[in-house]
């Protein structure tokens, strides 16, 4: 009995030993492909256009009037618009596609309520006639668009994201992106985050909430860049 007991337990053992050997390297085969994405060197997405039949395309969300000015709310990123503006204008010289995002409020007394000058494009970023205009109504700006079917009717693969907010509309829109297959960048300094207090209703800065989006985006959805490494590229 005492040897049937002892071999039951070394069998036990076995398997348990077996199942956390199993675990450990699911966790390090994901944190290699994790980490593999997430080093993908910016200037080999900018390029990668040369072996497609179509450029990268800028893709600016809701920089609209509303998003401007104290009122908004504190916020990081001071030189963002600077960095956006030069990023619109290197894709304009280059002729590679650009889409503006809108966000076009369904609440009644919101700043992006139609009619309201808020829902108007800051006047650097208002888009050419030939630059393609997304309206949206909730943050992701693939739910309810025709953003997804314009891109793959031009056969463009690459998406070089910017915009506001960092925590919301860029991230949702990044995320789905990023799941459809799309292969994404993310400009970091060409972004930017509001102060928001957390579940606990602790305050966090504009940079905590930033800085924390870009995390849950890296290297699982997208890549991250500075302006200077993407137009250096470009």
């Amino acid at each position: 009995h005492q040897h049937e007991v002892a071999a039951a337990t070394a069998i036990l053992l076995a398997c348990s030993c077996a199942l956390t050997a199993r675990r450990t390297r699911t966790r390090v085969e994901h944190r290699t492909l994790v980490d593999h994405r997430s080093r993908a060197p910016v200037a080999a997405n900018v390029r990668a256009h040369k072996m497609s039949s179509s450029p990268p395309a800028l893709i600016i969300i809701d920089m609209q009037c509303g998003m401007s000015g104290p009122s908004a709310g504190r916020r990081n990123n001071a030189e963002a618009e600077a960095h956006i503006a030069s990023l619109l204008a290197a894709w304009r010289a280059a002729n590679f596609p650009v889409v503006h995002v809108k966000h076009v409020s369904r609440t009644p007394g919101s700043p992006f309520w139609p009619g309201q000058v808020g829902v108007d494009f800051q006047p650097q970023f208002v888009p050419t006639t030939d630059e393609y205009i997304v309206e949206k109504s909730v943050p992701d700006a693939f739910i309810n668009t025709g953003l997804e079917r314009w891109l793959r009717a031009r056969g463009i693969a690459q998406l070089f994201v910017c915009g506001v907010s960092t925590n919301i509309s860029v991230e949702s829109s990044t995320r789905t992106a990023g799941n459809l297959g799309f292969q994404v960048t993310v400009i970091s300094d060409a972004t930017f985050a509001f102060e928001k207090s957390d579940y606990d209703g602790v305050t966090r800065t504009a940079e905590e909430v930033h800085a924390m989006s870009l995390a849950n985006l890296k290297g699982e959805f997208a890549t991250l860049a500075k302006t200077t490494e993407v137009l250096s590229a470009l």
